[in-house]
């Protein structure tokens, strides 16, 4: 029995686990954080702890910061994860800090994924940071304006972390070669896809070594190619968070690119999100809206080339639909701009939010009885069919007393510059027939 306890190998340290920096020196990237004079270099320099909010994408060193800012303030350090843990976790915690607090020590106190904390979670926090009991570090991958308790982050100070560039990837992928594999050759091609599979995540930059090193060796491959990595890796999908920053990020880049009448950053943020795993017909969706809100009129093509691009991607799926999507994409990027109708709308729905309930004028009224034809419902209603260039010149469709808004001003863009025309016609047949106001009906401003 003790030969077979003395075969059994120790558990192999994770590679992110073995590269995990010793010091500030071997962090890579934020440069803005951590370089000389900066934010974060100071605060160590301080010996001061403060509380902090540190807010980045995975794998960009949240965790690593904190443990380093418990070795370098010589405190102890407590972590919790908001996955895993409730208010019985966070009150074992505390238990632990008051203990290290009789025995003279500090207590650093970090909260992984804090947003995951409901407001009361987050709000047990708050009376120890004040008397001081633990200096609290969160990370999050969330815009801490809406994921953290205004109570909470009003004691932190708040930190952005960025993704990795491009030569911190490469300097670290590197270090990790010659720490997991250093007799294993990498061609410069497979170091910069395996690069780019990373997407500036550091963790998963050394999953893929450790994983692509298993590979090698079981099928005896040097030096380890592109193509290699390909068939080696089953790929994962870029960084995306479907419910979080990075997704309404990246639509905001889409719709703005759409707005800004840029067809090519607008299909570069297509394909970002189709990329990333997004819903096509959620994407889709989002092209129906651009098309209403920022096209309109200008070109009422556009809705109809949205929607159809919806159903022929229902009809054909992936990646055959794509196409549909793109096609869309480029012709609201290209076509004709206007917000009238979007602004007009809005600021109907504000009137009458705030206005009374102003009855229908009797001629406008529907009159299918005897008894509402007495009483005058529909009398003197002109049929605009009946009329000149079948307009009722001077009619009044407005409620009593309601001062013609003249919400809806076209631009003089695309379709909407003949709206504009055919409407400033109209308001000069009204003046010809002597409507008052008539000068306050919809022309363009």
């Amino acid at each position: 029995m003790a030969d077979l306890f003395e075969a059994v190998e120790p558990p192999r340290v994770p590679l992110a686990e073995r590269m995990r920096p010793a010091n500030l020196d071997e962090v890579a990237g934020q440069v803005h954080l951590l370089g000389p004079g900066k934010p974060l270099r100071l605060a160590f320099a301080s010996g001061k702890p403060h509380s902090m909010i540190l807010w980045g994408p995975p794998g960009v060193g949240k965790t690593t910061l904190a443990r380093l800012m418990a070795k370098g303030f010589d405190a102890e350090f407590v972590a919790l994860s908001a996955v895993f843990s409730g208010v019985k976790e966070i009150r074992e915690a505390i238990v632990q800090a008051q203990a290290a607090k009789a025995r003279g020590r500090h207590t650093i106190l970090f909260v992984d994924e804090v947003h995951r904390f409901n407001k009361a979670q987050q709000d047990a926090f708050l009376p120890y940071v004040e008397q001081g009991l633990v200096t609290f570090i969160g990370a999050t991958t969330e815009n801490p304006s809406f994921e953290v308790n205004s109570a909470l982050l009003s004691r932190a100070a708040v930190y952005v972390l960025e993704p990795l560039d491009a030569a911190a990837m490469q300097g670290l992928f590197e270090r990790a070669r010659q720490v997991a594999c250093p007799v294993l050759a990498f061609e410069e091609a497979a170091r910069d896809r395996m690069i780019g599979f990373a997407d500036g995540d550091a963790r998963r930059l050394m999953n893929l070594i450790e994983q692509v090193q298993t590979a090698a060796e079981t099928a005896g491959v040097a030096p380890v190619t592109a193509d290699f990595v390909d068939q080696a890796l089953s790929r994962d999908l870029r960084r995306f968070d479907k419910g979080g920053e990075a997704f309404y990020d990246q639509i905001s880049a889409l719709h703005k690119s759409v707005r800004g009448s840029n067809p090519d950053a607008a299909l570069y943020w297509l394909c970002r999100m189709l990329d990333g795993g997004a819903d096509a017909l959620y994407l889709g969706r989002r092209l129906v809206r651009m098309a209403v809100e920022d096209i309109g009129l200008a070109d009422p093509r556009a809705l109809e080339i949205s929607l159809n691009a919806c159903e022929t991607y229902e009809r054909l799926g992936s990646p055959e639909g794509e196409l549909a999507l793109a096609e869309a994409t480029v012709f609201l990027a290209c076509a004709a701009k206007s917000n009238a109708v979007y602004k007009a709308y809005n600021a109907a729905r504000q009137f009458v939010a705030k206005d009374g309930s102003r009855p229908v004028p009797l001629h406008l009224r529907n009159a299918p009885t005897k008894l509402m034809k007495e009483l005058g419902y529909g009398k003197a209603y002109r049929y605009a069919h009946d009329e000149a260039e079948a307009y009722a010149a001077g009619e009044s469709y407005l409620p009593e007393g309601m001062t013609p808004p003249g919400w809806y001003q076209p631009t003089p863009r695309g379709m909407e510059s003949k709206i504009a025309d055919k409407l400033a016609h109209l308001r000069e047949l009204d003046r010809a027939a002597g409507t008052p106001d008539a000068d306050r009906t919809g022309e363009a401003g």
